[in-house]
């Protein structure tokens, strides 16, 4: 029994370091990461722009469906067919006689199979200009689907950017939180050991006491919210769940980006440099050739037909070497009442392109002021919370100095306290959202692409 014992514990101890095994390598999953190589991972990964690159494919795809229809069509076709004994009637003769006569002369020759061959080319020559605007109207689709793809490929380094900003901010609640429930600990095993001496009364006990309680919850919800973002970040990078990301404290300690132009000359940029208003420009030239298009089918059109056939009907007929070249004309006069709803559909496009434009334009020009004037305002937070952190650290030594003396009450010194830690977090979310006004202005202006990484790295 006491054998059985020691391997029961034995075998219990081995099951306890297996099931550990995974949860060390998980908390060994750690990863260091700067905010240019999230921007790198995010645009390898990003769902949304492998979703724009299947939307350009399909485009280049239109554009040569549309090159094709100019090509010339070729067609070859065959066949052969066992027949019966028809009944011939020839009312011609097959050959002479000595009479002159030609009823029922000649015999008729016994046929009972047919096999033909056909061979056809057809080039277009004019189409009403139908076929050069469909391929106009392609190629300006996929120009406009490329300018998408570089507008989501902006949206997804901005994404980043927050999310990371996110992380950075996170990690910054979490260590300064932790700090001050140090502090509060340390606090509380002194109003302890006065308040066994008698130097200090119950009641301040119990509200350092309080005090700790409350930065212990703070400092659960500050937990909860870091891996919730690092969840965030690792499926924005493609990154396993698990993966714990540490994110770089000198890409937000720097100074942030300067914006020296103001909002008039940033919409100006916006106006030349936004993907979204050369995507819109593009398919209003598209839509503009979609409607010639649509009027193409008032005009007749021409083609060069050419084409060989053979025939062969045994004891019959023989045919070969049968070429043919020419010109085919199509017109159609119900085009005049058929089509014309079809141009009015393609008009139609162009007025909603042309209107999403001027959309575009106001939203530009509200989107531009807003990103400038919240750029404007977190340089103010900058500079306003780094005076806080000097006011409020000032203050705390003063009013501790105070309260040890009995100068200031113990409700004082946790109102300074929080004052202090709470200086430092502004400070620190203020300098992360100051880089990612920045960035964001960028975006709005259509120019984070080329500049946005060198501006944060």
């Amino acid at each position: 029994m006491k054998l059985n014992s020691t391997y029961r514990r034995l075998w219990s101890l081995a099951v306890c370091v297996i099931l550990a095994i995974p949860y060390t390598s998980q908390a060994q999953d750690k990863k260091s990461l700067s905010l240019k190589e999230a921007i790198t991972l995010s645009i390898q990964n990003s769902k949304e722009l492998k979703l724009s690159k299947t939307r350009i494919d399909a485009a280049l795809a239109s554009v040569k469906t549309a090159n094709n229809a100019q090509l010339p069509d070729v067609s070859v076709s065959g066949s052969y067919l066992r027949i019966n004994e028809p009944n011939v009637d020839l009312k011609i003769k097959l050959g002479g006689d000595s009479t002159g006569s030609g009823s029922g002369g000649g015999s008729t020759p016994k046929v009972n199979s047919l096999a033909y061959a056909m061979a056809t080319v057809s080039v277009p020559i004019f189409s009403g200009f139908m076929l050069q605007s469909q391929k106009e109207s392609a190629r300006y689709l996929a120009e406009a689907a490329k300018l998408d793809a570089d507008k989501d490929r902006e949206a997804v380094i901005q994404n980043t950017i927050n999310a990371y900003s996110n992380l950075y901010k996170s990690q910054q609640a979490v260590e300064l939180v932790r700090e001050n429930l140090k502090q509060q600990q340390q606090r509380v095993t002194d109003f302890t050991n006065l308040e066994k001496n008698g130097l200090v009364a119950r009641n301040d006990l119990l509200k350092v006491q309080l005090q700790q309680s409350n930065v212990e919850v703070t400092l659960v919800e500050a937990e909860s919210n870091l891996k919730l973002a690092n969840v965030s970040m690792n499926l924005l990078l493609g990154l396993p769940e698990t993966t714990e990301l540490v994110a770089d404290n000198n890409t937000f300690d720097q100074s942030a980006p300067v914006a020296s132009k103001a909002a008039a000359e940033w919409e100006q940029i916006a106006l030349q440099n936004r993907k979204d208003a050369a995507s819109l420009s593009a398919r209003e030239k598209a839509a503009t050739a979609g409607i010639k298009a649509a009027k193409g089918e008032y005009y007749p059109s021409v083609g060069l037909t050419g084409g060989y056939a053979a025939i062969s009907v045994p004891n019959a007929l023989t045919v070969t070497n049968a070429l043919n070249v020419g010109i085919g004309v199509k017109y159609s006069p119900s085009a005049f009442w058929k089509s014309g709803s079809k141009v009015t559909e393609a008009k139609v496009r162009l007025q909603e392109v042309q209107v999403n434009e001027e959309l575009l334009v106001d939203n530009i020009h509200l989107s531009i002021n807003r990103a400038y004037q919240e750029y404007l305002v977190n340089q103010k937070k900058i500079e306003a919370y780094q005076k806080a952190i000097d006011q409020a650290g000032e203050n705390y030594k003063i009013v501790k100095n105070k309260q040890e003396n009995n100068l200031a009450t113990t409700t004082d010194l946790l109102e300074a306290d929080v004052a202090n830690i709470q200086a430092k977090l502004n400070f620190a979310f203020a300098k992360a959202d100051a880089v990612v006004a920045y960035t964001k202005l960028l975006e709005t202006a259509g120019v984070l692409t080329e500049t946005g990484a060198e501006a944060v790295k």
